[in-house]
């Protein structure tokens, strides 16, 4: 990707890198009217990748070139993060909302040289649809009009709160990588239905429900650790199928499976924050 052109009219926001998650974030800001397309644009390098974005995102500015803008997304891969940032203090961006993962705030602001506010976020593949977990943590000259900005920008894809950078590895271990953690439960019980005689088409519809249906309730109820203890409490009957299915599960330590998971999932953030 290449800065240049300063004779354009400058953007209301730029998303620089044009793969599933700067899609995603485009597709819900059109969609929550966050501003209209001809304020908005995408810079991928891929030609065929552009063409694809140009064409189901009509009226929005689609290049290979960073120009003028108001503030900026970088979704590009952890690799390319810094050099995207050292040239966009030249192009008037008052503002910069990283999702590249590991990525510190400092290294992005050394590489700007220049004081911007930088806001660091972890979202998940959620976002796609509409439904993301994102964190976000602010630079060292980030305001909180930044993280307000910041925020609204995420919040067209879901769900985001506010956490000191410290903690946004913890992030990625849990809500980032928690996705997989979740199509892997889903990939196991539909197994199991089909081990159990089910075909797998009416096994699969209804462990998707389910898992689906059990979010909505802690949606509606809340979703902290007590009210999923709660709810959980509440369909297990003493002595009943659920309890017999609960024992197998505690009996092979799943908590502390899953602990394992995201520890390893964090330590493997902050390596890869460190390289």
């Amino acid at each position: 990707m290449t800065t240049a052109q300063p004779d354009l009219p400058p953007l209301r926001l730029t998303i620089i890198g044009g793969g599933r998650m700067g899609e995603a974030l485009l597709g819900g800001l059109l969609a929550a009217g966050w501003a209209p397309p001809a304020d908005l644009g995408v810079v991928e390098p891929d030609p065929q990748r552009r063409q694809t974005l140009a064409e189901r995102y009509p009226g929005v500015r689609v290049t290979d070139t960073v120009g003028p803008s108001e503030g900026a997304v970088v979704a590009v891969k952890p690799g390319y993060a810094t050099e995207v940032c050292a040239g966009l203090g030249d192009l008037g961006v008052a503002r910069v909302l990283s999702i590249a993962a590991g990525v510190t705030t400092s290294r992005l602001e050394e590489a700007i040289g220049a004081p911007m506010a930088v806001v660091r976020s972890m979202p998940n593949t959620p976002a796609q649809v509409g439904a993301g977990a994102s964190a976000v943590a602010a630079g060292s000259h980030a305001t909180e009009d930044d993280l307000v900005w910041a925020e609204s920008v995420l919040g067209s894809v879901g769900v985001t709160v506010r956490v000191p950078e410290d903690l946004l590895d913890a992030v990625t271990g849990l809500s980032g990588s928690g996705p997989a953690y979740v199509f892997l439960m889903v990939e196991a019980l539909i197994d199991a239905g089909v081990a159990q005689g089910l075909p797998r088409e009416v096994a699969g519809a209804l462990v998707v429900q389910t898992v689906a249906g059990a979010a909505e309730i802690l949606n509606r109820t809340g979703a902290s650790g007590t009210d999923a203890a709660e709810h959980r409490e509440a369909v297990t009957s003493p002595q009943g199928t659920t309890a017999a299915g609960l024992a197998v599960l505690d009996g092979r330590d799943l908590r502390g499976i899953v602990a394992e998971a995201v520890a390893a999932a964090t330590a493997r953030s902050r390596q890869l924050g460190a390289s």
